[in-house]
């Protein structure tokens, strides 16, 4: 969310200040929250530009070094004070003391913990350092609104970050409050070395299995969203890695193919076609890629499609040929073969 004019909170209910990604000045040692005595502190890396927050979701900036200020700075995905700690974990193998450890894993009322606010604030160091100490579990850790910091990671575009949780063994496939895996933000955002180091690390062993046909809540799966993108290396990197080229969106059932028709979208039609789309696809109307870009008046990809195959007798639900469709537009029935001949009211089409 934007930061209000004169670099102050914006206060809610009960005076509660609501969180940013700007700074982690409410982790215990910061200037408005001494640490205890028996708690470890925590140093603010220095920095010399003032940093914009970031409302994750509404579409990142670059991630910038932050400045010292009286305010108080959180995180959009939410930070805040650290009140509550985590349950003990066993100590780490290469010996962290109890304290340190206690100091790692505390949260915040917004649930992220230390590697969340890490990412959020643009420092992969510290990241990485935490991330070598902490157990997979705690590293699993979802926020309130269900973001790993794998999934902060990818969208703010820290591979370096990414690779190391892939590495320390985390799950790629935990989905955050909109259905989303790492996997769709990498889509969406188009981070391409983000979803190369999830998709490779998944593929050793002993990485988890990612289904590349999982859906978000709006019924996309990683590919529909490529798509929609038109981000062709990302689709082909898809493919190589398993998607399935004809899976349907949960909502209409649409492929692929039919989504870069309806974006008008030539290279990413003749990129599906050419790895084996089926060009006869049809929604769950019924609807095939040909119905559609008759109905939106593209004679270009109609042809490309006839061209590939395209039955021009499948009818929809509403009983449609794709030549009804185009009745009246002659650049588009001349593509078309006719149909006049019918018997018991079905078109016959002869062949040469």
């Amino acid at each position: 969310m934007a930061r209000p004019a004169g670099g102050e909170c914006w206060e809610g209910e009960d005076g509660q200040c609501d969180s940013g990604i700007e700074s982690l000045r409410s982790l215990p040692g910061g200037r408005d929250n001494p640490a205890p005595a028996d708690t470890p502190t925590l140093t603010e890396p220095p920095t010399t530009a003032e940093e914009t927050p970031t409302d994750v979701g509404e579409g990142p900036g670059p991630c910038e070094p932050s400045t010292p200020s009286e305010e108080r700075l959180d995180s959009s995905y939410g930070s805040g004070a650290l009140p509550e700690a985590l349950p003990t974990a066993e100590p780490p193998p290469d010996g962290t003391n109890r304290r340190q450890l206690e100091a790692l894993t505390y949260v915040s009322e917004d649930g992220d913990t230390l590697v969340h606010l890490a990412i959020i604030h643009c420092v992969p160091d510290v990241a990485l350092c935490f991330i070598a100490q902490l157990p997979r579990e705690l590293l699993e850790i979802q926020n309130d609104l269900f973001q790993t910091p794998l999934h902060l990671a990818v969208y703010l575009e820290q591979p370096s970050v990414v690779q190391a949780l892939i590495h320390k063994g985390v799950n790629p496939g935990l989905q955050d409050r909109n259905g989303n895996t790492p996997l769709h933000l990498a889509c969406e955002q188009q981070h391409l070395c983000c979803a190369q180091q999830l998709l490779r690390g998944t593929a050793e062993p002993p990485g988890h299995l990612q289904d590349l046909q999982l859906q978000n809540w709006q019924g996309l799966a990683c590919l529909h969203i490529s798509t929609l993108k038109g981000n062709i290396q990302m689709m082909s990197l898809l493919l190589q890695s398993g998607a399935n080229i004809d899976v349907q969106e949960g909502t209409s059932g649409k492929t692929p193919l039919h989504m870069a028709v309806e974006c008008h979208n030539r290279s990413a039609v003749q990129f599906l076609l050419h790895n084996g789309a089926y060009v006869d696809a049809q929604m769950y109307n019924g609807c095939t890629p040909l119905h559609l870009a008759v109905g939106r008046k593209d004679a270009a990809i109609a042809a490309i499609l006839s061209h590939s195959g395209a039955d021009t007798l499948l009818r929809n639900m509403e009983d449609e040929t794709a030549q009804d469709l185009a009745d009246g537009n002659d650049d588009l029935l001349a593509l078309l073969p006719f149909d006049d001949l019918k018997i018991s009211g079905k078109p016959v089409v002869c062949s040469e």
